[in-house]
Formats: C-alpha cells, structure tokens, sequence
C-alpha cells in the first residue's frame, strides 16, 4: 500500500502516483517519459530534476476516485 502523491512541474500537476514516498512517485513520473536512473538527480526527499527540468511530489489534494470505463 501507499500513498497518492500529485507529481507537479512549474506549479501544474502533470501526474497522481501511487508510491511509498514522494520522491518515488517523483521518479516513476520522469521514469514513464523514458528516462534512465542515471539521468535523473535527486534534488531531497521530495524532487528530482530532469535535463534541466524539476518535478516535486506531495501528498495528493483529493482523494483519487477510480474511473469507470464506458
């Protein structure tokens, strides 16, 4: 189990994960646009930076709902 995590870059939020902690969701996030684990700096417990770019993970605002397929 974990917890929902809303991944932003440049104040949007761009994903939700899943992840034990902030940082994880954070690198999964960067790690699902195909980059490498040694492409990516560790920038705390809760970012990562990217070519440049940093992407920041929190706890996620709402509750995440599941949704149905029509």
């Amino acid at each position: 189990m974990g917890t929902h995590y809303d991944v932003r870059h440049s104040g949007r939020v761009v994903s939700t994960r899943l992840a034990s902690s902030a940082r994880e969701a954070a690198m999964d996030y960067v790690r699902s646009m195909g980059c490498s684990r040694d492409e990516i700096t560790s920038l705390g417990n809760d970012a990562v930076s990217w070519r440049g770019a940093v992407y920041r993970a929190a706890p996620a605002d709402e509750p995440v709902t599941r949704r149905r397929r029509a």
